[in-house]
């Protein structure tokens, strides 16, 4: 089996994922992943008739995210219409999926060239109506599937996690600061400059070129005064049977007395944003004077408690690290996707890591999360800081909607 190559990573800068405040919000989402895709192919000089596969991660394919956003991006991108392209959906997993799924198909020996992304506008999926006719949950309107695996609200996960482990919310509160405070020095340092591109509107103006969502400001006594976001959610009704959020906890949990721990200062930005990942066979690489960066080592997908649905993470890394024959003592950098401040909280403390070494440069809480495209955006990250600091090997993962979570581990070459 060969190896799976990256050539390079690009991403564009978050934006605040509000129409009228986010310099990307009045962009399509099509011409978002169009700009990753061209920067991608302008700093590399790839003929893109060559590109095999694009795989493209979305979380929400409808309206101007519907119809194959990876294959319209590429179009918008002029890539040869050769080039193409494939949309899929796990939830916030969908673009660290996408990189695995390139990853495993040049491994196989199947292809040589291929590109993983994601695209997220959330700043458009509040503009899309919800159709009264469907449920407010994946499950809502299958009893049957919900009387076996009842799934909630996100928040409430983790507020149910959070009570469940014991975290209270000074311990989450003091995770989100130091996250603030990492991004901040990542951006003063110009940690992401390297991935970094910028946006044009269509009539070749910036819309935006640097971060939007960071509060650098922000103090540990202002954490201490929000309030938490899910208290009302919890007695919520989600359908017209009258069941609220809180009850689907319940119907697997039922002793569970939530402590409500989260709020806007603790849990993920809405951002929107896109980024992409350049990937290679060795033999391909070399004909055409394309150095690595780095390779996959191996790839896992796991998935976990569905009501709960924000552990996966720590499964689906032992289960990586198992297929690579490696230790959590053999990876020098790892990036958790901070949906909650409860999901890397807990995976520091059941993997037994050494902080330092987690989300060194903040993460969801200090710079938001494009739902379908914060994977790839990860394993760019994770990449920079590997070679600022001359390291080795890198572990990447977060969890997803429906409990489950993919992980990723990337080598320098």
């Amino acid at each position: 089996m060969q190896e799976a190559w990256i050539i390079d990573a690009c991403r564009t800068p978050r934006g605040i994922g509000k129409i009228g405040k986010g310099g990307l919000a009045e962009i399509h989402p099509q011409q978002v992943g169009a700009a990753v895709l061209r920067a991608l192919a302008e700093r590399t000089g790839i003929d893109t008739a060559d590109v095999d596969d694009i795989i493209w991660g979305n979380g929400q394919q409808s309206g101007k995210q519907g119809n194959d956003l990876g294959r319209m991006a590429a179009l918008d991108a002029g890539y040869d219409p050769r080039a193409s392209g494939v949309t899929i959906h796990r939830f916030c997993g969908s673009s660290l999926t996408a990189v695995g799924l390139c990853a495993a198909k040049i491994m196989a020996g199947m292809e040589d060239l291929n590109i993983a992304g994601g695209t997220e506008l959330m700043s458009y999926r509040k503009l899309v109506p919800r159709d009264p006719a469907v449920p407010a949950l994946p499950d809502a309107g299958n009893t049957r599937l919900r009387s076996r695996h009842p799934q909630t609200n996100q928040g409430l996960c983790a507020d149910a996690i959070a009570t469940l482990e014991g975290i209270d919310r000074e311990t989450l509160d003091e995770l989100a600061y130091q996250s603030q405070q990492r991004t901040a020095r990542a951006i003063a340092e110009g940690r992401f400059d390297r991935s970094l591109i910028s946006v044009n509107h269509e009539n070749g103006s910036l819309a935006l070129d640097h971060e939007e969502y960071p509060r650098p400001q922000t103090t540990r006594e202002g954490l201490a005064g929000l309030t938490p976001s899910f208290i009302d959610m919890a007695k919520t009704a989600f359908d017209s049977s009258g069941m609220t959020f809180e009850d689907l906890i319940l119907q697997v949990y039922p002793d569970l007395k939530l402590n409500h721990v989260h709020h806007a200062g603790n849990s993920s930005g809405v951002v929107d944003g896109a980024g992409g990942l350049l990937l290679a066979s060795p033999d391909y690489a070399r004909a055409h004077g394309l150095l690595p960066r780095a390779r996959v080592v191996a790839m896992a997908e796991l998935g976990d408690c569905p009501t709960l649905m924000l552990n996966a993470p720590v499964p689906a890394t032992r289960k990586v690290l198992k297929k690579a024959g490696l230790t959590p003592a053999d990876i020098d950098l790892w990036e958790v996707n901070e949906a909650f401040a409860v999901v890397p909280e807990k995976f520091i403390r059941d993997l037994s890591l050494d902080r330092n070494k987690v989300n060194v440069n903040g993460g969801g809480i200090s710079l938001g999360h494009p739902i379908g495209a914060t994977g790839v955006m990860l394993v760019g990250t994770l990449l920079d800081e590997l070679e600022r600091q001359d390291l080795k090997r890198g572990l990447v993962t977060m969890c997803a909607a429906g409990g489950m979570a993919p992980a990723l581990i990337i080598e320098r070459v």
